[in-house]
């Protein structure tokens, strides 16, 4: 029976096509559910299924209907894993929350770990990757490449290597779930609120069971989402851009002068100098308009107002079956209070 007097732990998992992979994450979890809750913890699993077209939530509602402790939540549609993973924190009433991904590449073995380091004070508790399996060459360079360039544009409180894995106290998962922007970086987020941090490090898993829902075209969306909403380094660019071409076209008006009125040599009308000045101040053009407007972009993304996700139907006990959820209307919110109509 859950002891009202027990702190309560909330583990928060975005699901999208892991109907493979669920039946063994519920093998995982029992364990380590039994662990914590001989720490005299109460324990709830919020499983978000993100739109999922196969057998995900039908397996979701078949957990919750023999585990008490699941709470099974889909939303209309695939909103992304960070809009999954923000619905799970909204949802979350523990005192302390930990995120955890279906495919198992982050052994859900660590979160006694992350528990105990919250007890010892610890608002945020960070998973670090010391080495990641089953993953290409070009994806660790890649991620390598990305930290350093977000660090370099400024946001340095991102950690590398740390992904969606963390536990987070109740006061710091209040001050993320006040955060409303549409395009969610959400390990950035973290990293801006601050808090007193740290870390745990372990090596990452392949997948258990199905295939990778990262593809390059969703990471360069991420990594896009991430500079655009952490830095605005960015928009200066153009101040380079604009400096650097300045420079050439000096130069070669110097070099011009130079080979006229010193060398006393006859200069020859070319189409090649007028072509390369066209192109590359239009281009530097382009490229400032095109950046603005991914911000401009943003702007008006966010001044709508939109939820950031919608929830369709939910299964929990009681009862064990799956009732309606009225669509979460998710208005900007004052700093520290729930934003109106939003689930708690």
């Amino acid at each position: 029976m859950e002891n009202a007097s027990r702190e309560l732990l909330n583990i928060v998992i975005p699901c999208y096509h892991e109907a493979d992979g669920l039946p063994i994450l519920e093998s995982r979890l029992a364990n380590v559910l039994n662990t914590l809750e001989s720490q005299q913890l109460n324990v709830e699993l919020i499983i978000v299924d993100d739109g999922s077209r196969d057998g995900t939530w039908q397996a979701i509602v078949a957990w919750a209907a023999r585990d008490r402790r699941v709470r099974g939540i889909r939303l209309s549609r695939n909103f992304g894993h960070q809009a999954a993973l923000t619905c799970g924190y909204d949802l979350a009433r523990g005192d302390a929350v930990v995120c955890l991904d279906a495919d198992l590449q982050d052994p859900p073995e660590l979160i006694p770990d992350m528990v105990a380091r919250w007890r010892e004070g610890f608002d945020v508790v960070l998973a670090v990757r010391r080495r990641r399996k089953g993953e290409s060459a070009f994806k660790l360079w890649t991620a390598t490449l990305f930290y350093r360039t977000l660090r370099g544009l400024g946001a340095g409180y991102v950690r590398a290597d740390s992904g969606d894995f963390r536990l987070l106290s109740r006061r710091s998962l209040n001050a993320l779930n006040s955060l409303r922007e549409q395009h969610r970086f959400i390990r950035g987020m973290v990293g801006w609120i601050g808090f007193n941090t740290t870390e745990l490090f372990y090596d990452r898993d392949a997948r258990h069971a199905g295939t990778t829902h990262y593809p390059l075209r969703k990471m360069l969306r991420l990594a896009l989402d991430a500079m655009v909403s952490f830095s605005s380094a960015p928009l200066r660019l153009a101040y380079v851009l604009s400096g650097l071409l300045m420079l050439v076209t000096l130069g070669y008006l110097a070099y011009v002068l130079l080979v006229h009125f010193v060398w006393g040599i006859a200069l020859v009308p070319g189409w090649a100098s007028l072509l390369l000045a066209i192109i590359g101040f239009g281009a530097m053009n382009l490229f400032c308009l095109g950046l603005m407007g991914e911000y401009v972009g943003r702007i008006y993304e966010q001044v709508k107002h939109r939820p950031v996700y919608i929830v369709a139907a939910s299964a929990e006990q009681p009862p064990a079956a799956v009732a309606a959820a009225a669509p979460v209307r998710l208005d900007r919110p004052q700093p520290g209070t729930p934003a109106a109509g939003e689930l708690q």
